[in-house]
């Protein structure tokens, strides 16, 4: 089984940056939880305050498929309503080539 890996795009609402990320590092610490996950972290853009993107490392679909299901990160996740300008754009991708990652 192969790899895979996101690139998740998030736009905060207009006034909702500072919130989002704070809800953010809540998922961060629930995505202990998830067995397969390798890698979560979560990236600003400096010419963007609202924009924040995420990078995913999964060991396999089984990890990916269970990602978002656990207790901690459901209420986690649930505390974001009302913090996004919208849906997050998400690119599922399989690692080709990496320094620093087991792929």
């Amino acid at each position: 089984m192969s790899k895979i890996s996101i690139i998740a795009t998030l736009t905060a609402a207009e006034g909702k940056a500072d919130e989002l990320i704070a809800g953010l590092e809540a998922v961060v610490q629930a995505a202990d939880e998830e067995p397969g996950l390798e890698i979560y972290s979560l990236h600003k853009d400096p010419e963007d305050q609202n924009t924040l993107y995420f990078f995913e490392l999964y060991t396999n679909d089984e990890a990916f498929a269970t990602h978002g299901k656990g207790e901690k990160m459901r209420a986690a996740m649930g505390a974001l309503a009302g913090l996004l300008a919208g849906r997050p754009d998400v690119k599922i991708l399989s690692p080709v080539a990496a320094k620093g990652l087991d792929l």
